[in-house]
């Protein structure tokens, strides 16, 4: 595994990280089990990823209750990256959500009691908080990495003036700037390739996109129904993908005609297109079956030539910005 730099910080990390929002302590709808998903953990951690990605509101908290119970037994703590994030609901009252000092503070200290850790190497920001004043969320961010709570800090889903703006003010004020952004960025959504991806080329910031493969639209032929459970329960992937049906299906169709010209399952084709696009890091992949953890790690062997990255992105059309809340 060759490590790389997120951005231009300093921090290493596996060119795949592993998501850990499937797993949970009890399996239900489409989260496994706690067995399972420290089998995953343990697998990744055997392949060289040292890069786990989670957040406080998946499951309620469990993920990262089953992400730090595990890399507590299989890791050595200083040797992985842990990333979690804070923004979204978790637990009843107007201060128990978003981006104020005061939510902030809670959810850190939440966070680490539940990973076990006592620190967290990067602290993301799910989404942006229209409701609180952008220097009062930097500024307390700032004072978690002072007060050695949180190494590095992070961004998730939102439009490319509020990053600019956020990365101004901690110029500015002189506070911790943003190492990372984790977009929706993938073969079937590339709306971030306008603004989002070119201010993170300009700015040094590190990408780690979610949902790669688009919900696994991209690792099976177009026709072919899923067998997930999570396709069958989670209703965001009929939120993220709604747009022209047949210009997605010549998307997967392509990805199918690569795969087939290199004899390699569809993944790994949509994951080594990922990997090849400047700025980006690593790929958030979920894993919750034997071979998701296979393909990712055989994508990154995965060189394409000019005509098949033709061939994937030749019939992409716009698609509608969306999960920014």
């Amino acid at each position: 595994m060759d490590y790389v730099n997120l951005g231009h910080s300093g921090l290493k990390v596996s060119p795949i990280g592993l998501g850990c929002m499937s797993y949970g302590v009890q399996a239900r709808e489409w989260r496994t089990d706690e067995a399972t998903g420290r089998d995953y953990i343990r697998q990744a951690l055997e392949s060289g990823i040292n890069l786990f990605d989670t957040a406080d509101m998946y499951g309620g908290g469990e993920s990262e209750e089953v992400l730090g119970r595990a890399l507590r037994d299989f890791a050595v703590r200083d040797d992985v990256v842990i990333a979690t994030k804070v923004y979204y609901p978790m637990r009843p009252g107007p201060n128990g959500r978003g981006l104020s000092r005061k939510a902030i503070c809670a959810g850190v200290d939440a966070s680490l009691r539940r990973l076990g850790t006592d620190y967290i190497d990067l602290y993301q920001i799910h989404r942006w908080d229209p409701c609180t004043p952008i220097e009062e969320t930097l500024e307390a961010l700032h004072d978690l990495v002072k007060a050695g709570k949180v190494r590095y800090l992070g961004a998730s889903s939102m439009y490319a003036w509020q990053f600019c703006k956020a990365l101004y003010l901690a110029q500015q004020h002189g506070w911790t700037r943003f190492v990372s952004m984790q977009p929706h960025y993938n073969l079937l959504n590339r709306e971030e390739e306008r603004e989002m991806l070119p201010l993170c080329r300009a700015e040094g910031i590190g990408v780690l996109p979610w949902s790669p493969l688009a919900r696994g639209r991209l690792a099976r032929p177009w026709q072919e129904a899923s067998s997930s459970d999570r396709v069958r329960f989670d209703q965001t992937a009929a939120r993220l993908y709604n747009a022209t049906e047949a210009a997605d299906k010549m998307v997967v169709d392509a990805v199918g005609a690569v795969a087939s010209r290199r004899e390699v399952p569809r993944a790994q084709i949509a994951l080594a297109w990922l990997l090849q696009q400047e700025c980006v890091a690593a790929p958030i992949v979920g894993a919750t079956k034997a071979h998701h953890l296979a393909d990712a790690v055989a994508a990154l062997s995965l060189q394409l030539d000019r005509h098949e990255l033709d061939m994937l992105e030749q019939h992409y059309v716009p698609h509608a910005v969306s999960f920014f809340e």
